[in-house]
């Protein structure tokens, strides 16, 4: 009778243990771009900064948060965080409060005086910004930080742009927007205040700057025509919001009528609450889905006794009232006039159709192309003259805090790379970070931190800050809601798992490494790697 055939094995033997030549595809750690960096457009590296503020190290998150974004507590107040419309998180439970934190840190900045790094050795180099707001003062921070001398020509008494004269202070308080600008002011950056722009070649030329960053913000507001008597009170947003950073505030009435539906017609009509205004009505002419202000804005707004008039144009004004015609939307969604009329009655009447931007100092310069009342700017940031470069408002871009800051920084890096006859090259970036390449079954809920809010009587009849902050407590609970999204935060899953003990632990901040002898491609790792930062590849064969 024949023997069963058999085979013995040494385990110690290469072919009990070495099973890297079973694999099709092994598996690789990578670090994959996490979405709410991918989505912010300052650049800031949030996954970063939120790792060191969920060990508690605030002062170094607040460090890491700098090198893209010199204003953390201005933009934790102001920002609409489209950051955390991308989160991951928000399909688990609800998005990471990453605006929450960003001003935690910059108020903590505040309060303990921190201060920005010093600058790089001076390379020589003269560069003039022309405008004080939230673009230019981030381009001068981020040219300053590279060692370049920085002087802001800015038209107006007081620094910020549209973060001054734009956000009212309930959102705003003023001694946070000065105290992140001062800190810009410390790094050697002059600003000379009231010296309005008429030339900019000749300014250039003047001041023997090397290179131009133009940042003039949308300040001009846009008009309609309104058929209205002599002693109609007929005003623009744009000079209301002004108006109530000097010692007259403006005398708006006891009923004030604002007409438009962006964030600004908002923040007027919370404005003339505040003023005494007994009505408070945005008139609108389309429906609350197509309303560019922000929902939340919005419901703020409504909370404070704002009405909101949808479907309405203004289409008279009188001594004391105006003449509203209502509007019904077509089988397109467009608003047509419908022959209905209704009178209101105002004692003013605020436009707040945008705005746009004085382009006075740029006529005649060679080069430089103005399409649709924005300058025209290549992937670099320059006009079509060369070492005159624009950003924020002036440009073709959403137009926002955010953004300018964004642009900022953007052309300071051009900026810099030119004057050393370079052209700077970003670093690629990664594959996102996707919720499919996450295994969210190791994350427990973890409910998002509500921020605190003024009651409604307060909000009504004061100016004081309508939403609070976080205390450190719930500041560090929110940053540690974090998923690492993309990023190996060394939770040992990869180690624990592995059938063939091919993970290699490199020590505490070095990760890991696969021994490829050992490994077999099972890819178990892969679907086990709660924040995605394990993929496999095929084999070279």
């Amino acid at each position: 009778m024949q023997k069963p055939f058999a085979i013995t094995l040494d385990v110690g033997s290469s072919l009990a243990n070495h099973t890297g030549s079973w694999r099709t595809s092994r598996p690789v750690y990578l670090n994959r771009l996490p979405p709410c960096n991918h989505q912010c457009p300052a650049g800031e590296n949030i996954q970063a900064w939120l790792f060191h503020a969920e060990s508690g190290d605030y002062e170094q998150a607040w460090r890491v948060l700098v090198q893209d974004n010199p204003f953390p507590a201005v933009m934790g107040r102001v920002c609409y965080h489209s950051c955390e419309g991308a989160c991951n998180r928000g399909k688990l439970d609800a998005p990471v409060g990453i605006n929450s934190v960003e001003r935690f840190l910059g108020d903590q900045a505040v309060s303990q005086g921190w201060k920005f790094a010093p600058p790089a050795p001076a390379t020589g180099k003269s560069i003039l910004v022309v405008g004080a707001g939230p673009s230019g003062l981030s381009a001068a921070y981020h040219l300053a930080c590279q060692g370049h001398k920085v002087t802001v020509f800015e038209a107006g008494p007081l620094p910020g742009g549209m973060m001054r004269f734009g956000i009212p202070q309930y959102r705003l308080p003023r001694d946070v927007l000065d105290a992140e600008v001062q800190r810009i002011v410390d790094l050697g950056v002059v600003i000379r205040y009231n010296t309005k722009v008429s030339n900019v070649l000749e300014a250039k030329l003047q001041g023997g700057f090397d290179a131009v960053f133009l940042a003039v913000g949308a300040h001009i507001a846009k008009r309609a025509y309104i058929p209205a008597g002599d002693s109609a009170k007929v005003l623009d947003a744009v000079a209301v919001l002004r108006s109530m950073e000097g010692e007259d505030k403006p005398m708006l009435g006891r009923k004030v009528v604002i007409y438009g539906g962006g964030n600004t017609a908002i923040d007027v009509a919370r404005t003339a609450k505040r003023l005494g205004a007994t009505e408070s009505i945005i008139v609108y002419r389309r429906n609350r889905e197509k309303m560019p202000a922000h929902d939340f804005e919005v419901e703020e707004a409504l909370q404070e006794g704002v009405m909101i008039k949808w479907l309405s144009t203004i289409k008279q004004a009188g001594e004391s009232s105006i003449t509203v015609e209502k509007m019904a939307l077509d089988e397109k969604g467009f608003p047509q006039p419908t022959g209905e009329f209704e009178t209101l009655e105002a004692d003013s009447v605020v436009l707040a159709l945008g705005q746009d931007v004085d382009l006075s100092l740029i006529e005649g310069v060679p080069g430089l192309t103005v399409e649709d009342g924005v300058v025209q700017v290549n992937p670099q940031m320059m006009t079509g003259h060369a070492g005159i470069f624009a950003g924020g408002d002036m440009v073709p871009a959403e137009r926002n805090v955010t953004v300018a800051i964004g642009h900022g920084k953007k052309a300071a890096r051009n900026i810099d790379a030119w004057l050393r006859g370079e052209l700077y090259r970003p670093a690629a970036k990664s594959e996102v970070a996707g919720f499919d390449k996450l295994n969210p079954w190791y994350y427990s809920d973890a409910p998002k931190t509500v921020r605190p809010m003024l009651d409604i009587a307060r909000r009504q009849s004061t100016f004081e800050e309508v939403q609070g902050g976080l205390d450190e407590g719930t500041a560090l609970f929110e940053a540690r809601r974090c998923l690492s999204c993309g990023n190996c935060f060394e939770c040992d899953n990869c180690y624990g798992v592995c059938p063939d003990n091919a993970v290699i632990k490199l020590g505490p901040g070095k990760g890991f490494d696969f021994n490829y002898d050992y490994c077999k491609g099972c890819g178990i790792c892969v679907a086990e790697c709660p924040c995605g930062a394990i993929k496999m590849v095929a084999e070279d064969i």
